[in-house]
Formats: C-alpha cells, structure tokens, sequence
C-alpha cells in the first residue's frame, strides 16, 4: 500500500495552469508589464504578488529586460536621417548601439571596405586634442596600409571631440574628405558593427588584466 506524502516548502502561489498562461501571455506580447499580468492573472482567480510572477516567469526561462535608451528625435532629426539614406550610397543598418572599452580600456579604431586599419588603446582622459593626436598618428597611415591613396572619405559621428576646432583643422590641412553625419545618430556609426564583434570575441577569450586585454582586442 502506498501514499502521497506532503510535499517539502511552501505550496506555490501561482498553480501550474496559471503559470503556463502568463507564459502564453509574455510570449504573445514581449512587452507586457508585470502589472498587466497581474490582471491577467487575477482574471483567471490566481491571487499573487507582483514579486510572485516575475519568479514564476524565471522557472520558466523567461527573464526581463530594460529597453535599451535610444537618442531622442526630433522632426528635423528625423528628416536629416532620411535625407541621409538617401544620399549615402550603401545601406546602414540601424542596430543597438554597443560600448566598447566596458571601463576597462578605451580604443579608436577605423576600417573599410578594404580591411581594418590602426587599433589604438587610449590612456587617460580623450579630449579634441588628444582625438587630434591620435588621427595624426593613425588615420592617414591607416589608409596608406589599406591602399586608400588620398581620395578617400573619412566618416565620424558628431561627438564633440570629433567637431572641435582643432579636429576640424587638422582635417582641412591634411585634405580629408569628411562624410556629413547628420545630429543624435550615433547608432548608425557602422563602426559599432565591428565592436560588437571585438567585444563578443574578447569575452569568449578571457583576458585576465588590462595588458592580456589590449593584446587580444589587437589580435582579433
């Protein structure tokens, strides 16, 4: 003869059918709030706090997020983006924007359609004159490296840095051609492409210290 013995701990709150609802629920809108599936819930006669459904969500493998903070557009920002697609010969695609550095080690880099060019670790504050200085060492022998020759375009976003009168100088002397970037888009720089991809490589090595980090992001 045989019997069911109590189960150890505390009796769920939410009950396996109304934890595979709000399953259905987050899966048919990803953005649902928790306070929406609290309604949801007490619909069905599940009582439970607010703190009770995030929980039954993660014993299910759904978790959270924070939408990402995108730069706020106006109507003329907007217009400038279009007017921008159109007169930009290849597409640029419009992804989140991803750091580089992670507090860790700051780098400028640059490519093109030829290959990469000249990766540098900063030290210390960047400011225009020290964007200055690394342009001066890196940008035209970058290029040289790639077989650009002189004729080519240079693009940048428009950090402050990147505007300054110094940068602006330093460009007109040496005859670089800048591409016109329109305001608050700094998530269409096709650079962050390449972070990203520097930034998931690297994670997948491990560096332990500041050193062993600046050797692999060079390698990769």
């Amino acid at each position: 003869m045989t019997r069911t013995l109590p189960r150890a701990g505390r009796p769920a709150k939410l009950s396996y059918r109304g934890r595979r609802a709000l399953v259905r629920e987050v899966k048919k809108n990803p953005k649902i709030t928790v306070a929406e599936l609290q309604r949801c819930s007490r619909e069905m006669g599940e009582s439970c706090r607010n703190s009770t459904i995030p929980a039954a969500l993660h014993q299910s493998g759904l978790y959270g997020r924070v939408a990402q903070r995108k730069p706020l557009l106006s109507a003329r920002h907007m217009k400038a983006r279009m007017e921008f697609a159109k007169k930009t010969p290849e597409g640029l695609q419009d992804v989140p924007t991803v750091k580089h550095g992670g507090g860790s080690i700051m780098l400028w880099g640059c490519f093109s359609a030829a290959g990469t060019g000249r990766l540098v670790a900063i030290e210390g504050k960047m400011n225009a004159a020290k964007y200055r200085d690394i342009l001066d060492e890196n940008l035209l022998q970058s290029a040289q490296d790639l077989r650009l020759g002189r004729r080519f375009t240079f693009q940048q976003d428009n950090d402050p840095k990147h505007t300054a009168k110094i940068t602006k100088e330093w460009l007109h002397n040496n005859s670089v051609t800048v591409l016109e970037w329109h305001s608050r888009s700094p998530d269409l720089n096709p650079i962050e492409h390449l972070w990203r991809d520097l930034k998931m490589a690297v994670h997948q090595r491990l560096p332990s210290n500041l050193t062993e980090l600046e050797r692999i992001c060079k390698e990769e």
